[in-house]
């Protein structure tokens, strides 16, 4: 399992994101607060405050591929 956080700048940031999000074999939650959605639910994803930093949980170990396409929404 791996953590990081994300942020989106635009609509288009977050279809882009559960685009990719979507292929993926195993399960990626989003978490702000005490709330943890679904990273394929694209309704989910627009429930979050996304003026901040989100953190993205990564239920595997081998997701070096998947945090290559999501880099440009990784939080510096």
């Amino acid at each position: 399992m791996k953590k990081v956080q994300i942020m989106f700048n635009t609509f288009d940031d977050v279809k882009n994101f559960v685009n990719i999000v979507s292929h993926c074999d195993y399960d990626v939650d989003l978490q702000s607060g005490r709330y943890s959605i679904d990273a394929k639910s694209i309704m989910g994803i627009f429930s979050l405050n996304l003026s901040k930093p989100i953190d993205m949980i990564i239920h595997s170990d081998n997701c070096d591929d998947f945090l290559a396409e999501v880099s440009s929404y990784i939080a510096q």
